[in-house]
Parts: C-alpha cells; structure tokens; sequence
C-alpha cells in the first residue's frame, strides 16, 4: 500500500555536533552534513553523524536529500543505537552502518547492511537530488527505505527487540559528500518565499549560504530550501 509523508507531523532533531567523526562537518542549522571537505587532504577513511534524537517506541519518519551525486566505497543512511560506529581512520574504507550489531544501514549501491553482513536490497542510485526516506516503525519493529517517494520494501525487522534508543546515522567514505535532512512543512508568506526561492537561486553552492549577512532564522529557511 502506498503512503506519503509530506504531510507527516516531523520529529523535532538535528545533526547532533557532539556526536559525529571528525571529518564530517555541519551547517549552520545542523541541517546539512558535509564529509572528508578539507581542501588539503584527500579522504582519510570512513565518517559518519548521528541525529540528536534517538527513538524508543512509535512510528518515525525522516529524508536525506543527496545533493550531489554519490560514489566512491560508500554512502550510506540509516539507524544506529548511541554505540553505533561514527569513524574510521587510517584509510579505512567501509560501509560503516551496520559493520556491527549496532547499526542498520543502506548503501546507495543497493545494499543493506546490519552486523557485517549484507545482501541486495534495490537497484544502486547515483543521481543527484535522490531522496532516500527513512520509516523507523518500532511498534512493527521494521525499517523500511523510500527513494524519491517509491516504497522499496522492508530492509530490516526484529527491531522491537533492540533494547536501546535508534538514532537517525548518514555516512560517507567520499570526499565533498553532501546530504541534508528533508524538508519540513513550514507556512511561509508568498514575499518571503519568492526572496527565498531568488537567494537560492543566486548561490553557487550550499555550503556558501552561511556568509550572507543575514539573521540566523532566515538562514535557517535557506538551508532548508537548497
């Protein structure tokens, strides 16, 4: 049966600043994750981030917006208990969520990944602007990904059994990664919504939306709609 989302009441969290690989960077509103971007150095291994909220019971619903095309080893999205893997140095390339009993992880290559083990879930996505929705449903114990609004299926089950909170987890092994959390439903006036839609419009990058002079709340609303 097909459901949608877009009008779902959205679970209030961010990327969590204390709780990611040195290598992964946030913006402004922790909304965005930027991975391995360090003009000097090439990627270094494996980094992830956690969501600030973790979930113990209910139904839960989020998206990751690639914004640039995925490659390399690994690009991945998923759940993960606060004991989760967050990073790997020393060239050490690999799907991290679900490289262990702690995390449950799909990689844009069509493969699901939980306790280092793995098997086809879908077909791979490269393009940019994929959508990949996360349904965290802890009642049914099961965790089911979307791409651009498309059910794929159920991945994972048994997950009422887990005995600690599931935190929303992105990872990445590439250089320039850039996944953001999808949009909220937000109610804005017809004026600021078209200044909006031209600021975005002008920026070449979203990583630059931080440099304008403007108040913390409207940037807020421009990273949201990059």
């Amino acid at each position: 049966m097909l459901r949608s989302f877009r009008d779902h009441t959205w679970d209030s969290w961010e990327w969590d600043p204390d709780s990611k690989s040195p290598d992964a960077h946030l913006s402004l509103c922790r909304q965005a994750v930027y991975f391995h971007v360090s003009p000097l150095l090439d990627s270094q291994g494996t980094a992830g981030v956690r969501g600030s909220k973790g979930f113990t019971h209910g139904e839960h619903y989020w998206e990751i917006d690639f914004l640039e095309p995925p490659y390399g080893s690994s690009v991945m999205v998923g759940v993960g208990t606060q004991n989760a893997l967050l990073h790997t140095g020393d060239q050490r390339f690999i799907n991290l969520i679900g490289i262990d009993s702690e995390s449950w992880g799909l990689s844009y290559k069509g493969f699901i990944w939980h306790d280092g083990r793995s098997r086809k879930y879908s077909e791979p996505f490269y393009e940019r602007n994929t959508v990949i929705g996360v349904l965290l449903d802890l009642s049914a114990g099961t965790l089911t990904f979307f791409r651009n609004g498309v059910n794929l299926g159920v991945a994972f089950s048994g997950l009422e059994q887990v005995s600690k909170a599931l935190f929303p987890l992105v990872s990445s092994t590439a250089p320039e990664t850039e996944l953001q959390l999808g949009l909220r439903s937000q109610r804005m006036s017809s004026l600021q919504e078209q200044c909006i839609h031209i600021i975005t419009q002008s920026l070449s990058h979203c990583r630059h939306a931080h440099k304008l002079p403007l108040p913390t709340p409207l940037l807020c609303q421009i990273h949201t709609h990059l």
